[in-house]
């Protein structure tokens, strides 16, 4: 994932971060699939789409704890 989307990963809200996620596992199950019938022909796709999912986790644990955060910051 490039810087640029990394950034825009921060500009979404939480709700379109958690569609984000869903439409990426159903991406990652199919090429699996795609995988195991020797159809995919570039593994390392899995890879990719596994660093994404994590990364927009990432994203949407921050903006939990910042909501949840008190107004002084860290404790």
């Amino acid at each position: 994932m490039k810087t640029k989307d990394k950034k825009d990963l921060h500009a979404k809200t939480l709700q379109e971060l958690t569609s984000l996620v869903k439409e990426a596992k159903d991406m990652l199950s199919g090429l699996y699939l795609d995988k195991s019938q020797n159809k995919l022909k570039n593994p390392r796709q899995i890879f990719w789409k596994r660093k994404e999912i994590a990364q927009a986790l990432t994203v949407m644990r921050e903006k939990e704890l910042s909501d949840n955060s008190p107004a002084g910051g860290k404790k």
